[in-house]
């Protein structure tokens, strides 16, 4: 990012991520890092702000990380911190970012699959069908779809492992099937915890629902 324009977003990104401590208020980390999230996906007013953002939230998840290493959901958002910098920084150090939220990910995945109802295949399916393929990164839409099944499995009624199944099965052409998907993602209830995350997410829904001529 350019001096000049970081320095106009530090301001703005520090009320997201540097005014509350993790720990602030004996709130959970896990907490925190998911509001936080939330602020930067879907509040940040433009891309520069929101990479600064994000580089922020991955350094309050390593930090939180680093205080509790047993925490597998600690880990599953690590993974998704760095994935969503990888997403909005893209190049070759998005590429990296990505190599390193599959690995934590795969980790999880081997040890306690169940984590967060599944959650780290969700962000699997996600990565291995938005990473360029072989010989440039390690895309695959099979290893994708095996992942949001797997996702499914644990949590079927789920808004994200829906919605990002749905956007898959849209980008390959099964227009009927990613209705299917897209509609059940509608229908999830909500997270009390998460308003922000929701309300940003239903809106992604019903935007791929609209583009698919579903509503």
């Amino acid at each position: 990012m350019r001096t000049s324009t970081r320095n106009r977003v530090i301001a703005a990104c520090c009320l997201l991520i540097g005014s509350s401590p993790v720990w602030a208020s004996g709130a959970d980390p896990l907490t925190t890092i998911q509001k936080k999230w939330a602020q930067c996906q879907y509040q940040s007013q433009d891309e520069d702000q929101q990479i600064y953002c994000l580089e922020n939230l991955v350094k309050l998840s390593e930090s939180s990380l680093q205080s509790a290493p047993d925490r597998n959901d600690l880990k599953v958002w690590l993974a998704i911190s760095k994935s969503s910098l990888a997403g909005a920084d893209g190049g070759l150090g998005g590429l990296s970012l990505a190599k390193e939220a599959r690995a934590i990910l795969e980790e999880v995945v081997k040890t306690a699959p169940e984590t967060l109802d599944g959650s780290a295949y969700t962000t699997l399916g996600s990565l291995y069908y938005k990473v360029p393929g072989w010989p440039v990164g390690f895309g695959d839409d099979d290893k994708a779809e095996e992942m949001f099944k797997k996702a499914l499995e644990y949590n079927p009624n789920g808004i994200d492992p829906n919605y990002f199944y749905g956007d898959f099965l849209a980008e390959d052409g099964r227009k009927a099937e990613a209705i299917k998907y897209l509609k059940r993602a509608a229908a999830a209830p909500p997270r009390e915890t998460r308003p922000l995350a929701d309300q940003g997410r239903m809106a992604e829904v019903h935007k791929r629902l609209q583009e698919l001529g579903a509503q």
